[in-house]
């Protein structure tokens, strides 16, 4: 407590808070247009922040990934066209209440349950981080290796609809994350004679090539749909319209703990993300309601479970960053070069070498919390506004920013090539179903798998036998082989909670290739 008080008073100026506002509205517009999100804003930022203190750049980047997730509902309830996956369930309810004159009803719910499962899932982060980090550094290379394996495969078998797709995208990832001077012999691999590649791939023009670029490549392509399509805003006469009323708030409170309980949970099992978590709970809350035939109709508790569980994810999804060094999410693996960027190395002794420094990041995302709700309240009519802005005059600009970005990660344009070449690569995931998601994640864990492997085998002395002496090992290799296992004859089965997004009645399937239909 006593850490975190003093982290307030690192935050609580005018500098940073003036940082964390910044952060907050841009990732609140970045979430309302269609299409971007909270990965593609950190991604593009994480260079702006180069001549930031320390602080404040984590402090805009966090405001941002909050931001975004709030602001996606926007466009979800105005436009039935989810700002990014993981608000489609929130289009399922607040479309049909927009359409019934109860627009600003349903953003309000949105942006109110939106904070309070930030809110409570940073507490989470809080309490949950620095103890499991004291037992991680108990964990040897060995039980980090079978950590490290279970976490790729529980990411490739749920970040996609196919096992195989996910765990190839994966496999590709680590694969990319051995380019470079190898660790022991520090012999070149996979460099041809390029010294750029001596330090291995950077990440940031990776994720800008595979998440923005490649998006704008796909927003290119549906340009005269996506103009065509105007925001349908409509405001009811009633003031009950317009407000959420106390009896709407107790049918909503259940809802909201129920989703912030199941965001923080999928938050904190590396690699699930917002999706997984927003379609349980709104599924969970149709199950538990008296009358789930009318979710889907208008009901607003769908909008509080979906926006609870969706923002809850963000914050959790830190806990095994900060605890293990093993990124929950893709915000958080993408987070990863700024933390190191500016002297936060994520992993369990960041509480002991940097315990300032982490008490000021968890004040921070406390006041981006409040900071979300200020904005969100009083700036909807404006943010809701951006979703006329025409496709052909976001594109542009976005490209500028990652070539910038890319750039100004290594002042070099050998990066933007790298961007491109990865942009084709994410362009062509998308098309097949890879999950990009699972490839980021297995790029980011690529250096420290192989690492706990050399090291692992030099410790087994190259035998199997003596991994019974390492128990916590051998529970993660079965959990491997039981994920594998279940999901494999699962798959068939359909997304968790029978919610099928793209096939639901509620969602039209005239939206461009690229969005959910």
């Amino acid at each position: 407590m006593q850490a975190l008080i003093s982290g307030f008073a690192d935050v609580l100026n005018i500098y940073t808070l003036a940082w964390i506002c910044v952060g907050v509205t841009l990732g609140y517009v970045l979430g309302v247009l269609p299409g971007l999100g909270k990965a593609t804003g950190v991604a593009v930022s994480i260079p702006l922040t180069f001549y930031l203190e320390p602080v404040a750049a984590i402090a805009l980047l966090i405001g941002i990934a909050k931001g975004s997730a709030a602001g996606s509902a926007v466009s979800a309830i105005l436009l039935n066209t989810p700002g990014e996956p993981s608000s489609a369930p929130t289009a399922l309810d607040g479309y049909p209440l927009a359409r019934q004159g109860k627009a600003q009803k349903a953003l309000k719910m949105g942006l109110f349950a939106s904070v309070i499962g930030d809110f409570l899932s940073t507490l989470v982060l809080i309490c949950l981080a620095a103890p499991l980090a004291r037992y991680a550094l108990l964990i040897g290379p060995v039980e980090l290796c079978a950590i490290l394996v279970f976490s790729m495969t529980f990411i490739g078998g749920l970040s996609g609809k196919s096992l195989i797709k996910g765990l190839i995208a994966g496999a590709f990832g680590v694969l990319f994350a051995t380019v470079g001077l190898e660790t022991e012999s520090f012999i070149p691999r996979m460099t041809f004679g390029l010294l750029e590649l001596d330090d291995g791939l950077p990440l940031v023009p990776i994720a800008i090539g595979m998440l923005a670029v490649a998006e704008m490549i796909v927003q290119a392509g549906n340009m005269r749909q996506l103009d065509a399509e105007t925001a349908r805003i409509v405001d009811g006469g009633a003031p009950e319209d317009r407000v959420v009323l106390w009896s709407e708030w107790k049918r909503c409170l259940a809802p909201i703990l129920r989703g912030t309980l199941i965001g923080s949970v999928v938050g904190i099992l590396p690699g699930l993300g917002a999706s997984v978590g927003s379609f349980l709970s709104y599924g969970a809350t149709r199950r538990a309601s008296k009358n789930p035939e009318e979710f889907g109709t208008g009901r607003i508790e769908g909008i509080a479970a979906a926006e609870s569980a969706d923002n809850a994810v963000v914050p959790a999804s830190f806990v095994p960053l900060f605890a293990l060094g093993i990124p929950g999410s893709v915000i958080a693996a993408i987070l990863i070069a700024a933390f190191v960027l500016h002297g936060l190395t994520p992993g369990p002794r960041m509480f002991q070498e940097q315990p300032q420094l982490v008490a000021a990041v968890y004040a921070a995302m406390l006041c981006a919390s409040g900071v979300l709700l200020l904005i969100g309240y009083t700036g909807q009519r404006i943010f809701a506004q951006v979703t006329r802005v025409p496709i052909r005059l976001i594109i542009p600009g976005v490209l500028f920013l990652c070539c910038i970005g890319a750039w100004m990660e290594t002042g070099s344009i050998f990066a933007i090539y790298i961007m491109l070449a990865f942009t084709v690569f994410g362009f062509l995931a998308k098309k097949l179903d890879f999950s990009f998601v699972t490839f980021l994640i297995g790029f980011v864990i690529g250096p420290s798998a192989e690492l706990s492997f050399r090291q692992s085998l030099q410790i087994l002395d190259h035998r199997w036998t003596k991994l019974l002496d390492h128990p916590i090992a051998l529970v993660f290799i079965a959990l491997t082989l039981v994920v594998l296992v279940v999901l494999a004859r699962g798959r068939s089965a359909g997304p968790a909670g029978g919610v099928r997004p793209a096939r639901d009645p509620q969602i039209t399937p005239t939206h461009h290739e690229g969005r959910i239909s």
